[in-house]
């Protein structure tokens, strides 16, 4: 994991590239349950767990005018991206400017953290605001999201609980309640209205790492995972403007 801080005009950021093995799992409630036990066994919970009660995620994600992105990842292509806004409840007075990015059987996710106006800047379409941060990322971003006509398209919105190990950038996820809406995109508002787009009994298990996922780890989770999934929540939240399946 790489990570670099920087100031420019008037603007003090950070800037995270990461390069990593993610793995996705459907599990049943019941499922995750267990293997949540299981875990805090051998990991320690993320700081944000609140006492292991899990935290809200809300992200919007943008697409170009012809929703590129979107038909990548329907067609399977072995290289396609994503570009989003990430906050943590809708207090939050910044946010997270990300691109993932899947190439093969690895996903690189880089992120600029930019402040609550210049995100509300990005969601109305006015991306000059990207050109006053000084990291190279952030005029990728311009380039790309104006060039192309990013615009946003749905709020996706889920319980996160989190659990960690430091060797090798382990990270275990269990994402539940998993809703979207794809005509709000106000993700300052501290409730929007949502609709569940997968079934509610349905809990997604993530497992990102880097270079290789430690033994006694992978034998927990093995016990509950089933078949990998290549599913994408932004696909599913597109499901009735696009036709998405969850």
């Amino acid at each position: 994991m790489k990570a670099a801080y920087g100031t420019g005009e008037g603007k003090t950021t950070g800037i995270c590239d990461v390069l990593r093995t993610e793995e996705k799992y459907p599990l049943s409630y019941v499922a995750a349950r267990a293997l949540a036990a299981r875990l805090r066994t051998v990991l320690q919970e993320d700081e944000h767990m609140r006492g292991g009660s899990g935290y809200i995620v809300r992200s919007l994600y943008f697409d170009s005018i012809s929703d590129q992105d979107y038909f990548e990842k329907e067609a399977g292509l072995l290289c396609h991206k994503k570009i989003r806004l990430r906050v943590y409840g809708g207090r939050a007075q910044s946010a997270k400017l990300e691109w993932k990015q899947k190439q093969g059987s690895v996903q690189r996710k880089r992120s600029l953290t930019i402040d609550r106006q210049d995100a509300k800047a990005l969601i109305q379409g006015d991306y000059a605001c990207l050109r006053n941060y000084p990291e190279p990322i952030a005029e990728e971003f311009y380039t790309v999201m104006s060039g192309w006509l990013y615009r946003p398209k749905c709020i996706v919105q889920y319980n996160r609980a989190a659990f960690i190990n430091a060797t090798n950038n382990i990270r275990i996820t269990l994402d539940s309640n998993i809703q979207s809406h794809e005509g709000c995109f106000e993700l300052f508002q501290e409730k929007i209205p949502l609709y569940p787009i997968y079934p509610p009994d349905l809990v997604t298990l993530e497992v990102k790492y880097d270079h290789f996922l430690l033994s006694y780890i992978k034998d927990v989770i093995v016990s509950y995972a089933g078949m990998q999934t290549a599913s994408s929540k932004y696909v599913a939240a597109r499901k009735y403007g696009l036709g998405g399946l969850s």
